[in-house]
C-alpha cells in the first residue's frame, strides 16, 4: 500500500473538523498520541511516536502489541470516514461529520510481522469497500525506515 496522496476534494473545514474529532475528541487517540498526516477519498495516514508509556516489552523497549492493534484499528476507521465523507460531497461538512455517529468495529485481524522498534512509526489504511451498511479496509503499521511490521484488516459498521 503506497502513502495516499492528499487530493484538493475535501473542504479545510472538513480536514480540520475530522481531524480534531479524531485527535482531540477521541480520547484513547490521544493516549496513543495518533497523529494525522493525510486525509484523502483514497486513504489515510498518520503517525505515532514512541514513548515510554507505550513499552509493552522493557528489556527490549518494543511497543506494545496493544497499540500496534488500536492504532491500526482507528486508522482503519478514519479511512471509512474519509470514504463516507467523499461519498457525500454533496452535503455540507458538518453534516457529513454527523454520519459517523453509528460507526464501529465488527471485525479486526492483526498480522505483526516484525517488533515495533524505533521512535516512529506510520499508520496507513484504505478502504477496499465502501457499502451501505459495512465496510472493509487493510492497513499498515511501518517503522520509520518504511519497513511493515505489522498489516490489518477490518470490518466496520457504517449504518
Amino acid at each position: 500500500m503506497n502513502k495516499p496522496e492528499p487530493l484538493a476534494v475535501f473542504e479545510p473545514e472538513f480536514v480540520a473538523s475530522l481531524k480534531a474529532m479524531f485527535e482531540e475528541r477521541i480520547l484513547f487517540n490521544q493516549v496513543l498520541g495518533l497523529k494525522v498526516d493525510t486525509l484523502a477519498p483514497g486513504g489515510v495516514s498518520g503517525r505515532i511516536e514512541m514513548r515510554r508509556e507505550l513499552i509493552g516489552h522493557y528489556t527490549h523497549q518494543r511497543l506494545h502489541g496493544g497499540v500496534i492493534s488500536a492504532g491500526l484499528d482507528a486508522m482503519g476507521g478514519l479511512a471509512v470516514m474519509a470514504a463516507i465523507g467523499a461519498r457525500h460531497m454533496d452535503e455540507p461538512p458538518l453534516q457529513r461529520l454527523q454520519r459517523f455517529a453509528k460507526l464501529g468495529t465488527i471485525d479486526l485481524r492483526i498480522d505483526y510481522l516484525r517488533p515495533g522498534i524505533g521512535e516512529r512509526f506510520e499508520l496507513r489504511a484504505q478502504v477496499m469497500r465502501l457499502g451501505s451498511r459495512v465496510a472493509s479496509t487493510r492497513m499498515e503499521f511501518l517503522g520509520a525506515d518504511g519497513t511493515l511490521l505489522a498489516s490489518g484488516a477490518a470490518a466496520y459498521i457504517v449504518s
